[in-house]
């Protein structure tokens, strides 16, 4: 079955991060897989997984890794679709490492950057969505409801003072 979307994570432990953009595209109902390759530690399999991938007619991808964080910037280097960048929050520079690796590219071989973290994750999903909602309007018709309950639900909002 044709995914939409391809999440790579550079290791297991990414999965917590990770686990908000897989909420928000669950609820969008839309198609993905999830993988762990690394850009270091399994180069030759993370090409191989890329150039499969996009024959198989994924849109979108969605990279998620911390430190060097170079997993972004490798799969775009080798597919002409999307890649959006989710920097990883580290213990020892807070993620900041991990925002320079992936925000950081070569002209030539954009990345969409996100921020460090869930907000990141979450707006990664969302960012992929959009991109998708181009050419599908149930989509876009989704995105919209999204925003328009985000909004219901801060200015019904009670401040208790």
């Amino acid at each position: 079955m044709e995914k939409a979307i391809s999440i790579i994570m550079g290791s297991q432990s990414d999965l917590g991060t990770l686990k908000e953009t897989i909420e928000i595209l669950k609820e969008f109902k839309v198609d993905f897989e999830v993988k762990i390759l690394s850009a270091h530690r399994t180069p030759k399999e993370l090409v191989r997984y890329v150039e499969e991938t996009t024959k198989r007619g994924v849109k979108v991808f969605i990279c998620a890794a911390g430190g060097a964080a170079a997993l972004a910037g490798v799969v775009a280097s080798h597919t002409l679709i999307p890649v959006i960048g989710i920097p990883i929050e580290t213990p020892s520079l807070k993620g900041l490492d991990s925002l320079l690796s992936t925000v950081q590219m070569p002209a030539g071989i954009p990345v969409a950057s996100m921020a460090i973290g869930k907000n990141g994750a979450k707006n990664a999903a969302l960012f992929a969505l959009e991109i998708l909602g181009i050419r599908d309007k149930k989509i876009q018709e989704r995105i919209s409801n999204y925003r328009k309950n985000m909004c219901m639900r801060i200015i019904k909002t009670k401040i208790k003072l």
